[in-house]
């Protein structure tokens, strides 16, 4: 229940209460607005919502348009509307809703935070001020800002949100001594992972995962995104007859590899139907670091990396994880040579290891889930 005010005052309390509604109906976008923000915006009178909506997919109308179709011109005018980030001033593939604010004569705007968005970062804001409008900005906003964090990355940063998932066991393996790793999770962890993927923009894997695993990295049943498989493989080994290259044609595949890749290998697989990306770079972490590049010039906002060990170790070492999502099965591989999920340089200071902030922490019949987003410690 909304905080009890008189009608239709406003107060602290009442608009986070809203605020945290337009957050909620944000995240209904999540994989569908990409590389657009996730954006919810509530209209109310006081306690009273007379209008909700959230930006559904890419190229869609904008929340507050929806919100403002929903409530109506009568019932909007000397309204405050709620929304969790900035109102655009600019036209893209749909007119600024800082003009449709204005228009549906709106008294009060509520907003979590700026848009960092070149052609907005606070004109939108700006531009409902000068037209006499009361705006108040920063209500809620450290939870606006996680919901949006691959999208603000991508802004500021130019670089896609990086997300690590693996499976292991409880002594921390990802596969046998003998290399078997299926499957480490059950079915229902597994299920979770697809619908993971469904909403990702590039799924990575090194060349020794696809090599040994031969997977098919695609959602099952399929999610509102489909990703574009990327194989980081320097001499361009990839297999033909690999369920990578064999689907190449139906689903996106890229195999990132390294300027002395033989040129047969290059055609092979480019005849196959596969992208084949010369990167750039002197040893792995440099090439890492100009695929994220390349990957954020391509506007991609997620990418989900699988593995392998030495692909996260690379990753985690230059600081460049942003999320994880880790199943833990309650099983035991040991062995000396069982291989771990994250190899790499590590850290040799306990104080600063990578840590996940508020982590959520599941159990998915029998199996531990363990995601969040990924925050360094402090020596």
């Amino acid at each position: 229940m909304p905080p009890a005010e008189p009608a239709g005052e406003r107060s602290r309390e009442l608009d986070a209460w809203h605020m945290r509604r337009a957050i909620e109906l944000a995240a209904h976008g999540q994989g569908a607005v990409e590389p657009n923000p996730m954006v919810g915006c509530v209209i109310a009178r006081g306690a009273d919502i007379i209008g909700e909506g959230w930006h559904r997919k890419f190229g869609a109308p904008h929340a507050e348009v929806e919100a403002l179709a929903v409530a109506g011109r009568r019932r909007a005018t000397g309204a405050t509307l709620y929304v969790t980030l900035e109102p655009c001033c600019h036209h893209g593939k749909t007119p600024p809703c800082s003009q449709a604010i204005l228009d549906a004569g709106v008294r009060d705007v509520v907003v979590a935070q700026l848009d960092p968005f070149p052609q907005v970062n606070g004109q939108g804001v700006a531009a409902l001020r000068a037209a006499g409008v009361r705006v108040e900005v920063g209500v809620l906003e450290p939870a606006a800002r996680k919901l949006n964090a691959p999208y603000l990355k991508l802004v500021t940063q130019g670089r896609p949100w990086v997300i690590a998932k693996w499976a292991m066991t409880l002594d921390g393996r990802i596969a046998t001594a003998a290399g078997e790793s299926r499957w480490i999770s059950n079915e229902a962890a597994r299920r979770v992972v697809h619908q993971l993927r469904g909403r990702m923009d590039a799924i990575v894997v090194g060349r020794g995962t696809a090599a040994s695993d031969d997977p098919l990295l695609t959602a099952r049943p399929p999610g509102t995104r489909v990703a574009t498989r990327i194989v980081l493989d320097s001499k361009a080994e990839l297999g033909v007859e690999s369920q990578l290259a064999r689907t190449a044609h139906q689903v996106p595949v890229i195999v990132a590899a390294g300027a002395g890749a033989p040129a047969g290998n290059v055609k092979r697989l480019e005849a196959a139907g596969c992208e084949v990306l010369r990167y750039e770079g002197a040893t792995h972490a440099e090439r890492l670091n100009w695929l994220l590049v390349e990957l954020g010039r391509r506007r991609m906002t997620n990418v989900l990396v699988e593995g392998g060990a030495k692909v996260l170790g690379t990753l985690f070492d230059a600081g460049e994880v942003d999320e994880a999502h880790v199943f833990v099965a309650p099983r035991v591989f040991g062995g000396a040579g069982a291989i771990a999920p994250v190899a790499g340089t590590g850290i040799a200071d306990v104080a600063r290891a990578w840590a996940l902030a508020d982590p959520r922490i599941e159990v998915v019949e029998g199996d531990v889930y363990i995601h969040g987003h990924v925050a360094r410690g402090e020596a």
